[in-house]
């Protein structure tokens, strides 16, 4: 059976980082039988990141490397769809994984509001005392990576004017069908649906998760999303790793 390390659980998702539900999603359409790990340090994983599967001996990191070994096995996310649409659909994956998500991240990480709940959820087996002095520099490395990046410059006003064309490419698909290829998800969807339901869930009144929280039309894709593909978090089945 496959494992999935994954973080834990958070803000009403089944994990604290999109990718992670992400990973989830593909191993449900995929239709493998599998199992969740919860760590919520993954620093001995491969790259030092998340979410990883371990197939016997091996260890797969990375959601697109995890998609790929799935695919391997004879999975095709994207059965029916045209090339055009598989081009379509590689495209959305890369503007939500390398646009939309850094939105998520300045939204937890940046704002001021927002960042003490988020820093306790995540950090949270780290002991009171040392909790602020350990995660005050991880903080302050991911606002300067966002900064050299170019989003962490940009006001949350301004931020949610360079998001929305995204959200409207979204919404345009949507109106095609209850997913963004049709009436079944496919790989664009357990990425895209993933950001946009990470927006939703981030704790704290951000321009952006008002923003999604107020779509009519993006919350009920998320839902469906949700039901479609999603594994309600059940303790029973979650094996905590150390």
């Amino acid at each position: 059976m496959i494992t999935l390390i994954t973080y834990n659980p958070a803000f009403g998702q089944p994990a604290g980082s999109p990718f992670c539900v992400k990973a989830m999603w593909l191993l449900n359409l995929s239709g493998q039988p599998w199992q969740r790990e919860d760590t919520a340090d993954p620093r001995k994983m491969p790259k030092g990141k998340l979410p990883v599967i371990r197939v016997g001996n091996r260890l797969i990191a990375d959601s697109d490397n995890i998609r790929a070994y799935l695919e391997e096995q004879g999975t095709d996310f994207d059965h029916g769809l045209s090339k055009m649409d598989r081009a379509t659909s590689r495209a959305f994956i890369r503007m939500a994984e390398e646009h939309l998500y850094f939105h998520i991240v300045l939204d937890r990480w940046g704002d001021d509001r927002v960042w003490p709940t988020v820093r306790d959820t995540y950090f949270a087996l780290i002991p009171k005392p040392l909790r602020g002095l350990v995660t005050n520099r991880l903080r302050r490395s991911v606002i300067a990576g966002a900064n050299f990046q170019g989003l962490g410059r940009l006001s949350p006003a301004e931020r949610l004017e360079r998001v929305e064309p995204d959200l409207a490419a979204i919404t345009t698909r949507l109106w095609q069908g209850k997913f963004l290829f049709g009436d079944r998800p496919t790989a664009a969807d357990a990425s895209v649906a993933a950001m946009l339901a990470a927006m939703r869930a981030t704790p704290g009144d951000t321009l952006l998760r008002q923003r999604i929280s107020d779509d009519e039309m993006l919350t009920a894709y998320i839902d469906r999303a949700e039901a479609t593909m999603g594994t309600p978090v059940n303790d029973e089945n979650v094996k905590l790793c150390a």
